[in-house]
């Protein structure tokens, strides 16, 4: 059994974690409200420019489309592009995206295709690496979720459309966190490419619309742009997520920590009565026998 010394000791660690817990769920609390603002900003632009190139879709086919568009023709390269936080202290944040592209690449390879892994963020590499040795193509350093902006989703953007022109891949999905609430985060993973137009493609290909210069130039310009975007609102939903999860975790740290100090006080006051009683009987165990 631990010595009152000990429990102490114990009690006042505790004490110190709790501390920890309780000032980083506060500042993930308010890093939450501005990394949600910025990723439903991010969800309605991207929603509307996918609309835009849903139009769009309908009016091209065949080779005059663009190859992001068309894609290569076959389905044989599957690329995920997964992204992760560069810290951990989020509870499950990080295991749920990963999992999701498990899934997913477990899925592919069952079909027979061939599956390759574009990592951003550090957290995920480990796990991917151990259970798809061999098969990671390019990974991306982030600057922690702290500072995001549309530079790095250009840089990640552009990285995937020069392997995507090279021949490196056929398709493309992206896996991310969807922000929902500060304690509902999901996984999800979606195609970028080709793009993929969206269910009502058709419906939007029946507008009156012209457009000048012709659809094919405008989509040359739009899809990479869009692959851009689909990828920043991707960071942003991680970070909102990431802060949410975090938010969460710390939560329940705090809590725990209070049972914890709670349990090992009542040790700590059952021990030192015991001890004060012990001595008590030896003072008057000592006077009797004088």
């Amino acid at each position: 059994m631990a010595s009152l010394k000990e429990l102490k000791g114990r009690i006042t660690s505790v004490k110190s974690t709790q501390k920890i817990t309780k000032a980083k769920k506060m500042v993930a609390a308010a890093k939450r409200a501005k990394a949600q603002s910025a990723a439903g900003a991010a969800r309605l632009y991207a929603a509307r420019l996918e609309a835009v190139v849903a139009s769009l879709a309908g009016k091209v086919s065949g080779d005059s489309a663009p190859k992001l568009l068309r894609g290569t023709g076959k389905s044989e390269t599957h690329l995920l592009v997964v992204m992760n936080s560069d810290r951990g202290l989020a509870g499950a944040f990080n295991s749920n995206i990963v999992k999701a592209a498990r899934d997913k690449a477990l899925s592919l390879q069952a079909e027979g295709k061939t599956v390759r892994f574009f990592l951003v963020g550090r957290k995920g590499r480990p796990v991917i690496a151990r259970l798809f040795p061999g098969q990671i193509v390019e990974q991306y350093e982030t600057t922690g979720m702290r500072s995001i902006g549309f530079e790095q989703a250009r840089e990640i953007a552009d990285q995937l459309m020069g392997m995507f022109d090279a021949g490196a891949f056929d398709v493309a999905h992206l896996f991310f966190s969807r922000f929902r609430s500060a304690l509902v985060q999901e996984a999800t993973g979606q195609q970028i490419v080709p793009v993929a137009p969206p269910a009502d493609a058709a419906a939007a290909s029946g507008a009156a619309v012209e457009y000048e210069p012709g659809e094919e130039e405008i989509l040359a310009d739009l899809l990479p742009r869009n692959i851009a975007i689909q990828i920043f609102k991707g960071l942003l939903e991680n970070a909102a997520s990431e802060q949410g999860a975090s938010m969460t975790a710390m939560d329940n740290a705090t809590r725990n920590a209070g049972d914890l100090i709670s349990k090992l006080t009542i040790v700590y006051n059952r021990q030192r009565q015991a001890a004060i009683t012990t001595e008590l009987i030896e003072i008057i165990a000592g006077a009797e026998a004088l």
